[in-house]
């Protein structure tokens, strides 16, 4: 872990910082990904029930049938407890996850980016797949994405595959990641 940050389970506490987060994606017209739903629970509901849907992801025995245990933390920066990234991280996949998804998604505000956070963040991502047992880590991004294409590689992905996806109308490219 990058000294001076690290990956913080989302609480009460940081409902302002989370806030905050999202709509620096607004303000910088940014695509948001990779934050567990935070910015659609903000529009279409509240932080409050966001924190109850991240619990429910972690509740294997009464997941519902389309969807996959996942663990979303914020990457916070110590020194001034702000919140840098979000990451998701899939404990398993479906069908769509396994093509399209991958095991993990992320984001960094834009005015902390190009500062090596993304790197470091999925870095300790998949450590945390690698806890579970999960040693092929899946992860996609748009092939535009030249940032985030980076981000993968530094942390040892190899493309496994490059296709359009009628989803999200654009090119995707898939990439493994052994640990």
């Amino acid at each position: 872990m990058r000294e001076g940050m690290r990956l913080v389970f989302p609480t009460i506490e940081y409902k302002d910082k989370a806030i905050e987060y999202i709509n620096e994606f607004y303000e910088y017209d940014s695509e948001i990904n990779g934050t567990g739903a935070l910015d659609r629970f903000l529009q279409e509901s509240t932080y409050d029930k966001w924190l109850e849907k991240l619990v429910d992801a972690m509740d294997i025995a009464n997941m519902q049938e389309n969807k996959v245990p996942d663990l979303t933390y914020f990457y916070v920066r110590e020194s001034d407890d702000r919140i840098v990234g979000t990451i998701n991280i899939r404990l398993a996949l479906n069908d769509f996850l396994r093509k399209e998804g991958g095991h993990i998604g992320y984001s960094v505000r834009p005015t902390e980016r190009r500062k090596g956070y993304g790197t470091d963040m999925l870095a300790e991502g998949i450590k945390v797949c690698e806890t579970v047992g999960i040693h092929e880590v899946l992860v996609s991004c748009d092939k535009v994405n030249i940032a985030s294409a980076g981000v993968i590689k530094n942390n040892g992905g190899v493309l496994k595959d490059e296709f359009y996806s009628s989803t999200y109308d654009e090119m995707l490219q898939m990439y493994v990641i052994k640990n």
